[in-house]
């Protein structure tokens, strides 16, 4: 720890950037990992699960913190009735790829994303669960700013200036990285 005198801790009202990446427990692989800072202002939006949002209260810039995360907890268990396997023929070719994220809706209006697992030859399987569920994960976060924010980031939720532009990077059909 710095003694820095001014360090502004992570409170209601500070915008905050952070990195992260979320890591399997027990392979110890990493699940999924942002690239470039994200940014939010504390206690106006949570871009996180709870539970790692109370963790990020009261650390300062240059910490980095671990939060063990039970994801049957979060999202609770897998519902395997949310798998479901149709013959290729009857899937639109731009949807076959694995890793594809498929907004469905339900009769009574509900929507739920549903991620492409698997395809082969003649079916697709797609799944309604979080890419998460059923796993123990760690939260790894790299704070790297924390001051107080404008009136107009906490109108907005975060940075104003969101910089890098990022169209480049989901200017594409919204995809994920699929979860092994």
């Amino acid at each position: 720890m710095s003694e820095a005198p001014m360090e502004d801790p992570i409170g209601d009202g500070k915008l905050v950037e952070l990195m992260y990446k979320v890591i399997d427990a027990k392979t110890k692989s990493v699940l999924t990992e942002v690239e470039y800072p994200i940014g939010y202002v504390h206690g106006v939006n949570a871009i996180l699960a709870p539970p790692v949002m109370n963790e990020l209260e009261g650390k300062l810039p240059g910490d980095v913190i671990e939060v063990p995360i039970d994801c049957n907890t979060l999202f609770g268990p897998r519902d395997e009735t949310l798998v479901l396997t149709e013959l290729l023929e009857n899937v639109p070719e731009e949807y076959r790829e694995l890793g594809t994220s498929i907004l469905m809706e339900s009769e009574s209006g509900n929507t739920k994303t549903f991620i492409v697992t698997r395809v082969d030859d003649k079916t697709i399987t797609i799944d309604g669960n979080n890419p998460l569920c059923g796993r123990e994960v760690i939260f790894k976060l790299n704070i790297m700013t924390v001051r107080d924010a404008t009136e107009e980031e906490v109108a907005y939720g975060g940075p104003l200036n969101a910089d890098p532009d990022i169209t480049d990077i989901v200017g594409h059909k919204q995809t994920t990285k699929p979860v092994h």
